[in-house]
């Protein structure tokens, strides 16, 4: 497998996505390992796609009188590192070296707060939805390079919010195709 390409010496942005650096992001615990791939789900308006709403929440700049959905994100300070939206399109807005705030209220393998140890990928689509194949590539060749950088993340760290925060998140939802996605990570070189 080649070795992810960095935008900086930091390594920890890479360079074939579109960085958009959010303000909603701090310092991981001093000595916490990143062992933790969570994978999300979002649209904005629920099931619209392919609307700058997304990116501008992350950024903090949603405007929130733009749909009656939006009312309950006013003030609401959240991030991901990365989103691939449904044609694919990758983009970061936090360095996986920092925490970004995707998780909430969420334990693994009875860790709390797994923001401080994961990096959270938000795929474009619903808990109900299915999600498209360039989705799946993108996410799979993101997953690769995360796993490049970070070993301690293998396919069995991988997990949904649901899997973090069952009872409060749904996400990625019954459209996700976890054998799919697990199956295209296994098959990149």
């Amino acid at each position: 497998m080649t070795q992810p390409q960095f935008m900086s010496e930091q390594h920890d942005i890479l360079t074939d996505v579109i960085f958009k650096p959010s303000a909603f992001y701090n310092q991981r615990p001093q000595g916490c390992d990143i062992d933790l791939l969570v994978i999300h789900c979002i649209s904005l308006p629920e099931g619209q796609y392919g609307l700058p709403y997304i990116e501008d929440l992350f950024l903090g700049c949603l405007d929130c009188t733009k749909h009656p959905s939006f009312i309950d994100l006013q003030g609401l300070e959240v991030s991901a590192h990365f989103l691939i939206k449904r044609n694919g399109q990758v983009l970061q807005f936090v360095p996986m070296n920092q925490r970004a705030w995707h998780a909430g209220v969420s334990n693994f393998a009875g860790r709390d707060n797994c923001n401080d140890f994961s990096i959270g990928i938000e795929l474009e689509g619903t808990d109900q939805s299915d999600f498209t194949q360039v989705q799946y590539q993108a996410l799979a060749k993101t997953t690769r390079q995360i796993m490049a950088l970070y070993p301690k993340i293998t396919l069995e760290r991988i997990v949904g919010h649901s899997d973090i925060a069952p009872g409060r998140k749904t996400d990625p939802g019954i459209g996700f195709n976890w054998k799919t996605y697990k199956q295209l990570v296994r098959d990149i070189e």
